[in-house]
């Protein structure tokens, strides 16, 4: 496929290699409008098969998508609104790199504030979370209520006549919307709404959703936080990724097993593309994993064995024997990995959070979710789950981040591919913009990268 000793510069100034006389095609050219990245300054780091290596060691690539990706013209997830439960709730969270603070005010209305004084720059809340009316900056007790407006400066005379309060609020995010509870928020006036935004992904977010019976989703414990040494991509990368669940969670498939059947998961391993589960690219970025048709006989006779399973199955079989099956189905997760581009990934029961700190420098944020209109013990179940992928399998995902971005220094091999599938006729005809394949295609990176380069070259969401 590639002579490595061919190689030709790109207009960026770093080495492409190809084979001697091909041409090859880019992304835009097979995945969407082959003009996208004919004009795009990215048409040499984004292939039809492959991107540069540069786009996740570069730091100004990086701090170009901060600036792009995690604001200008796109949506951005924040929070869940049961995190915000009341007016005057507040909730420090990351727009990027941006601190932002999140409250509600006494209405009940929510605000996006970003958490910097506009007097020197420090932060003016240091918590993650609570109920204020007004925040004071620690460092020279400027004022300002929790939708932004300055109130006060300590000895106002010091600023003279002409100091108008009015001038010098918090500088706010220009629109928030939500989505059944999940909040976004975005620089761009002009953005669409957030259900055209998210498109098809909102037939899959509904799923995901009301499996709740009374369509109730809550955040309120604290979160699973973890960090990696690699570029935020990476995660984002792993989520669609269907390929290597039998290879990299061999450690947790095969703890599994010893107590007792290995069933969840264990279907990645047995030739997964000619099996049920299929992978959705479903526009803007976003796209799905369904597992839900390798669950023969429901969720909950599928999952591998957790401690204290078993008591709680006999609880809630003796307590509610008519609805015993589908109570045990809601304490596991929805057999969904859900990627809402950049930064959202709904993953079983549990919304995890892509948060990019550096170039080479991510933090994954998990929280676990209870429901409404369910027994106690059910949400105690769901609660469990937290003990066993984010425990037992992120550690797997994150080391091959860190083994990635590692192996990303070796700079004479410039590219990572992305050509899984291409070639094979595993993808459907686009159906209302979503297109069917064949679960390890890596279509959904093809897919992602069309929406990077439109966010990257300053386009609409």
């Amino acid at each position: 496929m590639r002579n490595r000793n061919s190689q030709r510069k790109g207009s960026s100034g770093h080495d492409q290699a190809f084979d001697e006389g091909e041409e090859k095609m880019t992304i835009g050219e097979t995945v969407s409008d082959g003009a996208l990245t004919e004009l795009s300054r990215w048409s040499d780091r984004v292939l039809e098969d492959r991107v540069h290596r540069t786009l996740y060691t570069d730091p100004a690539v990086f701090e170009e998508e901060i600036v792009k990706v995690f604001g200008g013209q796109s949506w951005v997830y924040l929070a869940h609104e049961s995190q915000l439960p009341k007016p005057h709730s507040y909730l420090s969270v990351r727009m990027g790199q941006r601190p932002l603070l999140l409250t509600r005010d006494r209405n009940g209305a929510l605000h996006g504030i970003f958490n910097r004084c506009t007097h020197r720059g420090a932060t003016i809340c240091r918590d993650e979370a609570g109920v204020a009316k007004s925040f004071q900056c620690p460092y020279h007790g400027w004022t300002f209520r929790n939708t932004g407006e300055l109130v006060g400066a300590p000895w106002p005379e010091g600023y003279g006549m002409d100091f108008d309060k009015s001038q010098f609020g918090l500088l706010k995010v220009n629109r928030i919307e939500t989505y059944r509870g999940f909040i976004f928020g975005t620089l761009n006036e002009d953005a669409p709404s957030v259900p055209d935004w998210l498109g098809p992904a909102t037939t899959w977010l509904d799923y995901w959703i009301d499996r709740a019976p009374d369509g109730e989703v809550f955040v309120r414990s604290a979160a699973y936080r973890m960090g990696y040494r690699g570029n935020w991509k990476l995660a984002y990368d792993n989520a669609g990724d269907g390929y290597h669940p039998s290879f990299s969670h061999r450690s947790l498939l095969e703890m599994a097993s010893r107590m007792g059947d290995s069933k969840d998961m264990s279907y990645f391993g047995r030739t997964p593309d000619d099996g049920p589960m299929r992978s959705y690219s479903l526009g803007n970025g976003h796209s799905v994993i369904d597992q839900r048709p390798a669950h023969e006989g429901g969720f909950w006779v599928n999952q591998r064995p957790q401690p204290g399973r078993e008591r709680f199955e006999e609880e809630i079989r003796a307590k509610y024997p008519e609805r015993a099956d589908e109570l045990l189905d809601l304490c596991v997760g929805a057999q969904i990995n859900l990627s809402i581009f950049p930064n959202l990934l709904i993953i079983g029961n549990q919304i995890q959070v892509i948060e990019p700190l550096a170039v080479a420098q991510t933090q994954l944020i998990w929280h676990a979710t209870s429901i409404g209109g369910v027994p106690e013990e059910v949400n105690t179940v769901r609660m469990r789950t937290q003990e066993d992928f984010p425990a037992f399998g992120e550690p797997d995902d994150q080391a091959n981040f860190e083994e990635v971005q590692r192996g990303l220094g070796v700079v004479e091999e410039e590219w990572i591919l992305m050509n899984r599938g291409l070639g094979t006729g595993w993808q459907s005809a686009p159906e209302d913009g979503v297109v069917s394949t064949a679960v390890t295609d890596e279509l959904h990176m093809r897919s992602y990268y069309v929406e990077w380069i439109k966010r990257m070259d300053g386009d609409q969401a």
